[in-house]
């Protein structure tokens, strides 16, 4: 069986679910890395390009890796390693649980149902607040357009619409 729908667990209600300390099997976070690009020279790109979520939900693991991977590799081709710097700027701290029920023949005899229907760790996700930076791109001014274009294919892989910022560097104090 693959991987399960993302509408399952876009929804952010309740309590987070973080402490991984007390949770036996939490599989661990398909990110690869969080920072791309020219790190070293990161302050020497002036302009600052950010996708930030117009929606409040919960972004998988999953989704947050395959946005990242889309962006990066539409910057590489475009803008070669170092002449931006690329960062994911969430991290998936809530712990997904299924409660993973048999089909077939049979299955109402090896289940129980509903009860103690906790669930098992199956992944993680962020939890995502509206108007939050996901993503941030900071280039030279003459590569904002590529910049956007890389964050508008991110967009379409994750669960929320995304809208696009741009910030000079008279903002960029931090």
């Amino acid at each position: 069986m693959g991987e399960k729908l993302g509408k399952m667990f876009r929804s952010a209600k309740g309590q987070p679910y973080t402490r991984k300390r007390y949770i036996g099997g939490v599989p661990g976070t398909k990110i690869v890395s969080f920072e791309m690009g020219n790190r070293e020279d990161k302050d020497s790109f002036p302009v600052e390009v950010t996708l930030r979520a117009e929606e409040r939900c919960r972004i998988t693991h999953n989704a947050l890796e395959s946005a990242r991977v889309a962006a990066n590799s539409f910057l590489m081709k475009g803008l070669k390693r170092l002449n931006y710097f690329f960062k994911l700027r969430v991290y998936p701290h809530d712990v997904l649980r299924e409660n993973k029920m048999a089909t077939g023949a049979g299955a109402d005899r090896v289940q129980d149902g509903m009860r103690l229907a906790f669930g098992r760790p199956v992944g993680s996700a962020a939890r995502v607040d509206v108007d939050q930076p996901l993503f941030s791109v900071r280039v030279r001014p003459e590569n904002v357009d590529e910049a956007k274009r890389a964050l508008k294919r991110a967009s379409m892989k994750l669960p929320t619409p995304g809208r696009i910022t741009v910030d000079t560097g008279a903002e960029l104090v931090r």
